[in-house]
C-alpha cells in the first residue's frame, strides 16, 4: 500500500505493480541528471511539461530507486507499462504531482498569480 504522505505512488510496470517516491536522495540525482542548483529549478524544468523518452526514464528510475528497488536507467528503458508512452509520461506525470504537487483552492479563496495556491514553488532545502 502507497503512503500518498510521503509523496509515494503505485504504477504497474513490467505487469506488476510497484511503489515509486521521490526521496530526497532521488531528488537530488535528478538535480544532477538535469543540471540543476536546486529543487526549485528542477520544478521550473518540469513544469514545462516537455519531457523526452530520456528523461522519463530517469524520472521513473529515480522514483523507482527511492522506494528502495535496485534497478538501473537501463532497466527502466526495457521496461513495458500501460499505454506504452503515454503510460510512461502518465507514471511521470503522477510521480512529480506527489511530490511537487499543489494546494488545492477552495472556493471562495481566489488565486492570484504568485498566490500559495496557484503554482506554488517547491520547498526550499
Amino acid at each position: 500500500m502507497v503512503n500518498r504522505h510521503r509523496g509515494e505512488i503505485e504504477a504497474v510496470l513490467d505487469g506488476r505493480p510497484r511503489v515509486l517516491c521521490l526521496t530526497l536522495g532521488a531528488l537530488a540525482e535528478l538535480e544532477a541528471a538535469f543540471a540543476v542548483d536546486d529543487l526549485a529549478g528542477l520544478a521550473e524544468r518540469f513544469a514545462t511539461g516537455r519531457l523526452s523518452a530520456t528523461d522519463l526514464t530517469k524520472v521513473i528510475g529515480a522514483g523507482l530507486r527511492g522506494a528502495g528497488e535496485t534497478v538501473s536507467d537501463a532497466d527502466v528503458a526495457k521496461m513495458t507499462a500501460d499505454g506504452s508512452a503515454t503510460g510512461f509520461a502518465r507514471i511521470a506525470a503522477d510521480l512529480l504531482k506527489a511530490t511537487f504537487g499543489t494546494r488545492e483552492v477552495r472556493e471562495g479563496e481566489g488565486a492570484s498569480e504568485g498566490s500559495p495556491g496557484k503554482n506554488p514553488p517547491p520547498p526550499r532545502p
